[in-house]
């Protein structure tokens, strides 16, 4: 028990914990109380809730009711009851109180619900959920690469998918729209969303995505927006340049602690808009080694402008592949997302205006050779490398009218109307309305 005693094992903590603190205070012979507190999916039997056996005991095959937020639903039959042994999920027959349970069966079930004994049921108190936050919209893939690299791509696989995900993800919720090819995807914060798309990537799917939306709320007349709690752990060295960025996001710190070590904790309430693209520029600005946690606070009225993009963008005028000749000529234009003899298409975004304003480009364009010079003349010019953009830096960088494209090989920026004059067209009656 002392810190010179030799140990081979964990064995003197866990006796210490065993010793330190009383087990579960819970009753075999009262009502069944099982408070559902997390939920997951497997495709063989259906939806499986998990959570803590208050009271009682709970036996396969059995009937129950269900405490909904609105109703109770009787004579639920419970098709499998597992227990956990570590991280693993062993089938059992029996469920006695005070473990860490999971039940499948019953279809429908929320976090927060409570599964209770079939003639009497007494439900303890509910959990609240966060609402969802951020909204993004998945438009199916339709763009003149379309089908080249992904497995799924057709709105039935996509929304199928999509549905999958919110039996296991509770803060996810998927909205129908006017159009079939597109879905509202609303989630916690654009973290949770780019984990979605990421894994849906790696699956398999292409598709398109848009940037991210914050949910408003109106109350009394007042337009709201929420809110994040956001706790950092960072090198002192650090304070400067992190506070800054957050204050240009409409960030008001709200805690500073310096530990005496040579690192400090903060705390933020920062606008949800604020924390679009943040995370990936704190793990750069800290070098990896700063931590961040958000929480949901509440809802503020609208904080007003937060700067955005203000360059334009270089846009493909025509499909082809990148030519070195015809990058030598963007330099001075500005940067490149892409290399040489990559594969572009009509209105794809292949790099960042030094001015405002978008800006089309011939980015296939080849020298032409005649006997005046000598085709390996421009042999001897270094082109600067391109700038590669990450998901999260995607997300960050591409305004209202653009979207990404999403392959499991490639994330593609463009413009969702693809055609310029179609494009100049929109923007005239824009500027009419």
């Amino acid at each position: 028990q002392e810190l010179d005693d030799g140990s081979k094992d964990l064995t003197p903590l866990f006796e210490l914990i065993i010793t330190t603190f009383s087990g579960p205070e819970a009753d075999d012979d009262f009502t069944t109380q099982f408070l559902i507190t997390n939920i997951d999916y497997d495709s063989y039997v259906g939806q499986i809730a998990i959570g803590r056996l208050n009271n009682g005991s709970i036996h396969r095959n059995k009937k129950y009711s269900l405490c909904g937020i609105k109703e109770t639903k009787h004579n639920q039959k419970l098709s499998a009851c597992y227990t956990f042994k570590g991280l693993k999920k062993i089938k059992v027959d029996s469920l006695e109180s005070g473990d860490i349970i999971a039940i499948a069966g019953i279809e429908n079930i929320k976090i927060g619900d409570t599964i209770s004994d079939n003639e009497n049921p007494i439900p303890l108190p509910r959990i609240i959920i966060d609402e969802p936050t951020v909204s993004m919209f998945f438009h199916v893939n339709n763009s003149p690469f379309a089908g080249k690299e992904g497995k799924f791509l057709t709105s039935r696989n996509i929304s199928e998918r999509l549905y999958e995900e919110t039996l296991s993800n509770v803060s996810l919720k998927v909205n129908t729209t006017n159009e079939t090819d597109v879905f509202e995807v609303c989630g916690r914060g654009e973290l949770q969303m780019a984990i979605l798309i990421e894994t849906m990537r790696r699956e398999g799917y292409e598709f398109m995505v848009s940037k991210p939306r914050v949910i408003t709320k109106e109350k009394n007349g007042v337009r709201l927006e929420p809110v994040e709690s956001i706790f950092l752990d960072l090198e002192e060295v650090h304070t400067g340049i992190i506070t800054e960025k957050l204050s240009k996001r409409k960030g008001r710190m709200t805690k500073l602690h310096n530990n005496g070590f040579g690192r400090v904790m903060l705390e933020f309430k920062v606008p949800s808009r604020g924390m679009i693209g943040f995370r990936s520029e704190f793990l750069t600005d800290t070098k990896g080694s700063g931590i961040l946690n958000s929480l949901f606070h509440s809802y503020a009225p609208w904080f007003g402008p937060i700067p955005q993009r203000n360059s334009g963008v270089i846009i493909a005028d025509r499909r082809g592949r990148v030519t070195q000749y015809a990058s030598i000529g963007m330099v001075d234009r500005g940067e490149l997302f892409v290399d040489a003899n990559t594969e572009v298409y009509k209105g794809m975004i292949i790099g960042e205006r030094n001015k405002t304003g978008d800006l089309d480009v011939n980015i296939t364009r080849e020298k032409k050779l005649t006997n005046m010079r000598s085709s390996s003349r421009d042999n001897t010019v270094v082109l600067r490398p391109p700038r590669k953009l990450s998901l999260d830096q995607s997300i960050e960088f591409i305004a209202e009218d653009e979207l990404i494209e999403v392959t499991p090989l490639n994330l593609r920026m463009r413009k969702m109307e693809l055609d310029i004059n179609k494009r100049i067209s929109q923007n005239k009656k824009e500027k009419n309305n």
